[in-house]
């Protein structure tokens, strides 16, 4: 004779040792092995030596080396040398690609030098635009045209045709911006180092204590860094809506 069977079954103590891991999501690039994209490597080969040809002629014809380093624009160009230097090592060897917030950064400092020389420094109706006294020797344009017009096209065609979508996130443009927000810092603290007077103390007119006063000198500093914002936003929104080129059609 069996033993009835309860009606309510009492709960069973888990297995020793059985453990239940919860879903996760595995990302692409951890089972996707990247394929070698050498085409992709020489063309970022090549960025990078443009951005070092202008570097390097802004250092042997700006003035002071220490002068010239000292400008957003020839350190925007360095750091996306290294970054193209580095991404072509990936795409020739087959490894995965740089994280997407310094490729990102990278190539956001490089447009905005763009946008700041191009609108405030370039153009003849700001009020910072240099003047045009033919001072300048045909080498000082030509680094000039370069860091300023060709490298972030270049710059900008890499990311729109070979990098892949959707890797930049909201929550990295306001990280982006310490690093103008430190340059500001530097570029006040260097010309009141700086003896009155001296020759470059200031980097760029809208920055210039001297003739302008540190409320007017702030608050441009404010609307830049608002417009550079604006655009890093712009990056983000494009990222996510423009076509992956790297996708291969079904």
């Amino acid at each position: 004779m069996t033993a009835p069977i309860p009606r309510d079954i009492p709960d069973l103590p888990p297995i020793p040792g059985h453990v239940v891991l919860p879903p996760t999501v595995v990302p692409a690039r951890a089972v996707l092995i990247p394929a070698r994209r050498r085409a992709v490597a020489v063309f970022r080969g090549l960025i990078a030596l443009l951005a070092l040809t202008g570097v390097a002629l802004e250092l042997l014809t700006g003035g002071a080396p220490a002068t010239a380093l000292s400008h957003f624009t020839i350190q925007s160009g360095i750091l996306l040398a290294l970054v193209m230097l580095a991404s072509a090592r990936c795409a020739w060897s087959a490894h995965h690609p740089l994280p997407g917030a310094l490729t990102g950064a990278a190539l956001f400092y490089v447009l905005a030098a763009a946008l700041v020389h191009h609108v405030l420094l370039a153009h003849a109706s700001s009020p910072f635009a240099a003047s045009a006294d033919g001072t300048g020797t045909a080498w000082q344009t030509a680094a000039t045209h370069i860091l300023h017009t060709a490298l972030p096209v270049a710059a900008l065609l890499d990311w729109l045709l070979l990098t892949p979508a959707g890797r930049l996130h909201l929550r990295q443009a306001p990280v982006w911006l310490l690093y103008p927000l430190a340059y500001l810092a530097f570029s006040l603290t260097r010309g009141e180092l700086l003896l009155p007077g001296s020759e470059g103390r200031y980097l760029y007119p809208f920055l210039d204590v001297d003739q302008h006063g540190y409320k007017i000198v702030l608050g441009n500093a404010l609307l830049i860094g608002l417009a550079l914002y604006a655009l890093a936003v712009l990056l983000v929104s494009l990222d996510h809506i423009r076509p992956d080129p790297l996708r291969r059609p079904r």
